[in-house]
């Protein structure tokens, strides 16, 4: 599916974000985040792994809108129970 991030066109599948952070470590949860397989990652640490862009060239809105679009849950603030 073609998704725009920071202006920029990325062609992305859950499969493909899935495999992008397999074995990463989540970040501490402060803001915007996305559960992938089955963990909840902070939405600039999937974007980063995904687009191999800088964080401060997107927002966590590109990302959290590129997530919802491939069905992924994205929630503006981290779960109270992780």
């Amino acid at each position: 599916m073609r998704c725009m991030i920071a202006g920029q066109p990325f062609y992305l599948e859950a499969p493909q974000v899935e495999a992008a952070m397999r074995g990463a470590e989540p970040e501490p949860l402060r803001g915007a985040c996305a559960q992938v397989g089955g963990r909840w990652y902070p939405v600039m640490q999937i974007g980063a792994a995904v687009t191999g862009q800088d964080r401060r060239d997107f927002t966590s809105a590109d990302v959290s809108r590129a997530l919802a679009s491939l069905g992924l849950t994205c929630r503006s603030a981290p779960p109270v129970a992780l």
